[in-house]
């Protein structure tokens, strides 16, 4: 496991200074993980707006999603995969760079009149593939920026077609590129638009390596299905919708098989984060918002014919700020020149390894850091909380440091039920230790939160008064 870690953190290291044949050649020896006769592989990444961990039916549900249940048959199913943030923007942020939304200027959810977006000194994963000669689309909602700088066609992709971001923020514009060509957008046939773009973009460059990258808009609130699904599912206008992104997956995944594309193709499907006032946690506690497990964890499938192995169950722990390394690896790409917090999952993805060393892994709401995961353990610090003894904060919420920390094994009891905080003081030691020296890599109002919550002036004052005197 050593040799394994020393050389993973080698290729992260060194692997922006390797020029991409290089990699690729590294990689094409007979005990590299892809080693494709066709070449670069196509990379597909659809991503759900608030699906929970428990909406699918190879995760649990009633709901029929017949497609992602033979996606996941097909490859690998992750029992264990963590968005970086409980919310829209910083998750997508994250997703596209490899990096915790608070490092890469999206701590928070984007507005329609908001001037700012994800930093533009950040390497997206598109722009790291259409660096090595892959056709790049959008597809669906983007939610990183709406001024023109911030959006799909600056960042890396050639094409785009959807939503700014949220379909409950207005003005809602549907957009082709740069044009806008439907205000307000028509939301009842949003999975269809999407799905015919999505086969016509793999249809039109099946010649040549393809990023094709499909945030679809739901389930997220306000819901609408397309005649066809409508009323269908037996659970009500959110089962529709839901059953409809599953098609919409079925039609991708068609479209790969009849071009020909099968086995040099990976298929990654997951969500942001967890679900919203509609659908599951599954098992878990908690929900959007929150970083308790339920808000946190997400579905996440891949499926790669002749590399991953069919019906593989991934028990180890996984980010999706892991997926940039890892289709990098793949890809023989230049990792990009920012320090990625994500690792390479290719070994759990193949089956080569059940778990993979790293680092503590941090859950942020907003610039607030509230737990942090370290192996099996996760130990919860801060919470949002307004007690009655402080006026009502302008967002309705204040981030406050716990009366005592919470630790929860989550492999043991992932409801995070049972506090063993009390049971393994070292385990929380450490991992509070190893927050307070990652804080230190993060921007200075980060750090400053972070410092303000864990003084005397961030603890619980029932006596009275906000802060602690």
């Amino acid at each position: 496991m050593g040799d394994d870690l020393a050389d993973r953190r080698t290729f992260l290291k060194f692997g922006a200074a390797l020029g991409p044949a290089a990699l690729a050649a590294q990689r094409s020896g007979p005990n590299r993980p892809y080693a494709s006769r066709q070449g670069q592989p196509n990379i597909i990444l659809i991503y759900a707006d608030d699906l929970g961990y428990g909406d699918l039916g190879c995760y649990g549900s009633d709901l029929a999603t017949p497609n992602l249940d033979r996606m996941a048959a097909q490859g690998v199913r992750f029992q264990q995969c963590g968005s970086a943030n409980p919310v829209c923007s910083p998750a997508r942020a994250a997703l596209l760079t490899g990096r915790y939304p608070t490092r890469v200027g999206v701590p928070d959810v984007l507005q329609p009149d908001s001037t700012t977006g994800l930093s533009l000194s950040e390497t997206t994963m598109a722009d790291m593939l259409k660096a090595e000669g892959y056709a790049t689309m959008c597809i669906g909602k983007w939610h990183l920026g709406s001024v023109p700088q911030y959006m799909p066609t600056q960042r890396g992709f050639d094409a785009f077609y959807g939503l700014p971001y949220s379909n409950d923020m207005s003005p809602l514009p549907l957009i082709q590129n740069t044009t806008v060509i439907e205000q307000p957008a028509i939301l009842s046939t949003l999975t269809q638009r999407y799905t015919g773009q999505a086969v016509s973009f793999i249809t039109s460059s099946k010649d040549r390596p393809f990023f094709l990258y499909m945030p679809h808009t739901f389930p997220h609130i306000p819901l609408a299905a397309s005649p066809a699904f409508q009323g269908t599912s037996g659970f009500g206008l959110f089962g529709d919708v839901v059953e409809e992104i599953d098609w919409s997956v079925g039609q991708v995944l068609g479209a790969v098989q009849n071009n020909g594309l099968d086995d040099n193709t990976l298929v990654m499907f997951s969500s942001d984060h967890g679900p919203w006032f509609l659908g599951s946690a599954g098992r878990l506690h908690g929900r959007k918002g929150e970083t308790w497990e339920g808000g946190v964890r997400v579905p996440f499938i891949a499926r790669f014919p002749g590399r991953i192995p069919a019906g593989r169950v991934a028990t180890g722990f996984a980010s999706t700020m892991d997926i940039l390394p890892t289709v990098a690896r793949l890809c023989g790409a230049t990792l990009p020149s920012n320090p990625l917090d994500g690792i390479d999952i290719w070994p759990l993805m193949a089956g080569e390894r059940d778990t993979i060393d790293r680092d503590a892994f941090l859950y942020f709401d907003s610039v607030n850091l509230q737990c942090a995961r370290l192996g099996p353990w996760k130990l919860h610090v801060t919470r949002y909380n307004t007690p009655p003894w402080i006026p009502i904060p302008a967002n309705w919420r204040q981030n406050m440091l716990l009366a005592t920390s919470e630790l929860y094994n989550l492999e043991a009891d992932p409801e995070e039920s049972y506090d063993a905080a009390s049971d393994h003081p070292d385990i929380v030691a450490s991992i509070r230790a190893r927050m307070n020296a990652l804080i230190l890599t993060f921007p200075d109002n980060v750090q400053s939160f972070w410092n303000n919550i864990t003084s005397t002036a961030g603890t619980y004052c029932p006596s009275g008064g906000w802060p602690c005197a």
